[in-house]
């Protein structure tokens, strides 16, 4: 499926093997908060208001994550990963932009979370062009020993925040990574202007079309079950 779930399994070849969850997943249940929808598989999978939800459960040594959902925009997770390293799942909702870059007037986005003080992990965007060539990671908070693919390029400020960028490639795809300077747990990111000061800027693309624009949780571990919430989220284009 064109998503975080097919281009983690196109890009993890050289970063985890492939893995066989067996009967670790869905044992634990959703949260009693879970109105609308919920599962514990390991690619569950829904379209709420416009945004596509996945559990997305990836990476190799993975335990239990369940995820439920309100609406596409309110929603969240409980996983129970181990205190190893490599990522293990990436749950998200995604929502679709299908836009090139020049054709873009904006690309904003603002987020509001509920994420645990323990385990690894970092809340992100997860921003992809459509042929899955080139990924945009936007880390606006991060727990534990996590870190970013490639070598630092310096800091800059855009959309609102100030960033350290990040430039590797996983074998499969380039990455471009901005990790915020400081923790947030709510606010607004104006996308555009990062994606041209890639473009524009530093040349690392041309007028690519953005296919998605996904927000969610890596997560490396989280031993004895955590709750990552997404209180409230939206993505808007013109």
């Amino acid at each position: 499926m064109a998503s975080r779930t097919l281009s983690r399994r196109l890009s993890t070849a050289l970063i985890a093997p492939a893995l066989a969850l067996g009967a670790t997943v869905g044992l634990a249940s959703a949260p009693a908060q879970a109105a609308v929808w919920n599962s514990c598989d390991q690619w569950g999978s829904t379209t709420l208001n416009g945004y596509t939800l996945y559990n997305d459960i990836w990476g190799s040594g993975a335990g239990s994550q369940c995820i439920w959902a309100n609406s596409g925009t309110n929603w969240g997770v409980w996983a129970d990963h181990p205190n190893t390293g490599g990522i293990k799942s990436y749950p998200n909702a995604k929502k679709v932009i299908n836009k090139s870059i020049t054709s873009l007037s904006s690309l904003t986005s603002s987020y509001n979370v509920s994420v645990p003080s323990s385990g690894a992990y970092e809340t992100a965007y997860d921003i992809w062009d459509t042929g899955y060539k080139y990924e945009i990671m936007l880390w606006v908070n991060k727990t534990g020993p996590v870190g970013p693919l490639g070598s630092s390029q310096g800091t800059v400020s855009l959309g609102g925040s100030t960033w350290t960028v990040y430039k590797g490639n996983n074998g499969a795809n380039d990455v471009f990574s901005f990790v915020r300077g400081s923790n947030s747990s709510s606010g607004t990111v104006n996308i555009l202007p990062i994606l041209k000061w890639i473009k524009d800027t530093k040349g690392w693309f041309g007028n690519v079309t953005i296919g998605d624009v996904q927000f969610g949780y890596e997560i490396t571990s989280s031993s004895g079950g955590l709750n990552f919430t997404t209180n409230s989220l939206s993505v808007s284009s013109s």
